[in-house]
């Protein structure tokens, strides 16, 4: 399995490609997939603020889109260091973290620096739907 120095690196490199005229704050997120497969995102600012992707979700969109459902851990890097994913990203996270399993979110200032928190603890109660 890939180590978390590695995905965070993906992740740094993932971001140079972000699209930010706005804040100039670019983000990179590599996933890992249970499959052993990795995927990246980037974000993709809008000038209609609400419109605007954040690299985790651009990067679990592409993961789903190719038929993945099941993640291991997910790193997030910036062009400025540390970047912790936002309210709707650690939601829609959950939402394909397995429960006797959390998903990892990785992020830091360097590879050197890395913290490491299960998803549940990032998104104290999040809630599921009963899936049918």
């Amino acid at each position: 399995m890939i180590e978390d120095k590695e995905l965070y690196a993906k992740a740094k490199k993932a971001a140079i490609n972000a699209y930010a005229p706005y804040s100039h704050f670019k983000v990179g997120a590599a996933l890992l997939c249970d499959s052993g497969n990795i995927y990246t995102g980037v974000n993709i600012e809008n000038s209609s603020y609400g419109a605007t992707i954040c690299a985790e979700r651009s990067a679990l969109s592409v993961a789903v889109g190719a038929g993945e459902k099941k993640f291991i851990k997910i790193a997030v890097a910036s062009s400025q260091g540390e970047a912790w994913p936002c309210g709707i990203c650690r939601q829609v996270l959950l939402e394909f973290s397995d429960k006797n399993n959390p998903m990892k979110i990785i992020t830091g200032t360097d590879e050197n620096s890395l913290e490491i928190y299960d998803i549940e603890k990032l998104l104290f109660k999040g809630f599921r739907l009963e899936k049918r």
